[in-house]
């Protein structure tokens, strides 16, 4: 009996939406980056853009205007490439971002027919190089997570000199970072393989830890129902996967699917 199964999603296909649901005048970058290149909430979507090398963000609405249009506008945030962006889940007009100029800056966004900010409301300088990875904490609107080279740390933005904890260092690139729902507990995934789950409140090391990823390369962590969590990644064969694992126990997955052999 073959134990390899062919994956249900091997020859799946996007369903496109009609040209008329489309967003144009869109200059989307393609920049290599750990964090996400497009982020939305209910009321805007933020996406890179390849204006000034990246430091610049695209902006638009979610829904059209009263014309059936989409207006894209763009905003000036960094010096050097926009690393990650994260909407804030308490207040749809504050987006954060972080980049290569090694800041981490919140943006008090309008909506895209009006002029947009041209300083941010507020400048964090970790000191730590280029930023990778940030993220605002799921129930205490002051707080992010932010990703260096290979240091997670907790900000409070309510005190910028400095950070509130700096999480153990990783021995590789600090590729995803993601906060459980209830805020509780930090999970990340490294270049080194390793999945660690933290505790910022307790200590600074990982209450959990393993060498669970079969392949460095690309990979995400994202904090799924309860203690579960998926990660996306590259098995041994350079194929797509996605993997489901126990936090309490990451020694082992609770169930993988593969998506089908990468080309790159």
């Amino acid at each position: 009996m073959n134990r390899f199964k062919t994956s249900k999603f091997k020859n799946t296909t996007p369903k496109i939406a009609k040209k008329d649901g489309w967003i144009n005048n869109v200059r989307a970058g393609s920049f290599s980056c750990q964090g996400n290149h497009i982020k939305a909430n209910s009321k805007l979507v933020a996406f890179n853009t390849e204006q000034a090398g990246g430091g610049m963000l695209g902006l638009s609405s979610v829904k059209p205007g009263s014309d059936g249009q989409w207006t894209v506008t763009q905003i000036s945030c960094h010096s050097d490439l926009v690393t990650d962006m994260d909407f804030s889940p308490f207040d749809e007009s504050l987006l954060a971002t972080c980049s290569g100029d090694e800041t981490v800056k919140l943006w008090r966004l309008c909506d895209p027919e009006l002029e947009q900010p041209s300083s941010p409301e507020l400048t964090l300088r970790p000191g730590q190089g280029r930023l990778e990875l940030v993220h605002f904490h799921p129930t205490s609107s002051g707080l992010l997570a932010v990703g260096a080279a290979k240091s997670p740390l907790i900000w409070d933005t309510g005190r910028q000199d400095s950070p509130l904890a700096v999480l153990e260092q990783h021995s590789d690139q600090l590729q995803s970072l993601s906060w459980k729902q209830d805020g509780s507990l930090l999970a990340s995934s490294c270049r080194d393989k390793m999945l660690r789950v933290f505790d910022p409140r307790a200590q600074l090391t990982p209450v959990q830890s393993a060498k669970s990823l079969q392949n460095n390369k690309d990979s995400r962590i994202l904090w799924a129902k309860d203690d579960f969590l998926l990660t996306t990644g590259f098995d041994m064969m350079r194929g797509r996967e996605v993997r489901l694992w126990d936090s309490r126990k990451l020694s082992s997955s609770v169930s993988t699917v593969s998506l089908g052999t990468s080309s790159g």
